[in-house]
């Protein structure tokens, strides 16, 4: 039996309201207005319901309505719901002081990542003059293994979860370069093991170099991780080890033991 089919045996589970969720995952950013037609398609939901679920949501302040396109989007509502997730989440909080210190000093793009399912989504993003908007966006959610704070995250799990994930979650690729053949990941999950945190090229845009240490908790365990990505054009990988990687490290470790799991 897989998960979904467990929750939904759950006898406190609410179909329409999961409907109603399902319909607000059409939204991405390549999806960011969409006709009823384009909501019922990428949901898997029949037109009559999706027509339903859209009305309600958007006399609930959760979609607006274009009056003359009659295409949906998200509302403001969605930003008042990341307010209150920043006030749930200490470690964003508690962690800002230090990120903003470690993007002053080395004057490059400083991310914060949590681990999300099989995924990593950046909870704070501190750019550089070179970034472009997707770079300053929080949110985006990429998956875990293509990533140097997926990898360096994932190198703080036991042996057996790590090779889990290394079988199961997915990967694709972004640039010709990102690495998708899962021996090629064990070899670079089992680096960042070894040395304490993660670097890779070109991994989700040409010409970017990533690395990542871990945020661990007094147990060793990450949920998330300090990344700062570079032009590759201007950064060797002896530089980034020898001017970013020791203060990189230093934040990290000061945020030990401060996320909420």
């Amino acid at each position: 039996m897989d998960d979904r089919t467990k929750t939904k045996q759950n006898t406190l589970y609410v179909a329409s309201l999961a409907k109603g969720l399902r319909l607000l995952r059409t939204f991405d950013e390549t999806h960011s207005e969409l006709s009823l037609a384009e909501l019922a398609a990428r949901s898997g939901l029949d037109k009559s319901a999706a027509q339903r679920l859209a009305n309600t949501l958007h006399l609930e302040g959760m979609l607006d309505k274009d009056a003359t396109t009659r295409r949906y989007r998200p509302s403001h509502a969605w930003l008042e719901m990341a307010y209150a997730y920043y006030w749930s989440d200490p470690l964003v909080a508690q962690a800002m002081p230090k990120l903003i210190e470690l993007s002053q000093q080395i004057g490059e793009t400083v991310n914060l990542a949590e681990l999300s399912g099989d995924h990593i989504i950046y909870v704070t993003r501190l750019p550089c003059k070179r970034s472009s908007f997707a770079a300053t966006v929080v949110g985006r959610r990429v998956p875990a293994l293509l990533t140097t704070s997926g990898r360096a995250i994932l190198s703080s799990f036991p042996a057996e979860e790590r090779a889990a994930a290394l079988r199961n979650w997915p990967v694709r690729g972004y640039t010709p370069h990102t690495t998708v053949d899962r021996g090629e990941l064990f070899q670079a999950v089992e680096t960042a093991l070894t040395d304490g945190y993660a670097i890779a090229h070109n991994q989700l845009l040409p010409n970017e170099t990533a690395v990542a240490c871990p945020v661990l908790s007094p147990e060793g365990r990450a949920f998330s991780a300090v990344q700062v990505s570079v032009s590759s054009l201007q950064w060797s990988e002896a530089r980034i080890k020898a001017e970013i990687l020791p203060v990189l490290q230093d934040t990290a470790h000061g945020l030990m033991g401060k996320m909420k799991r």
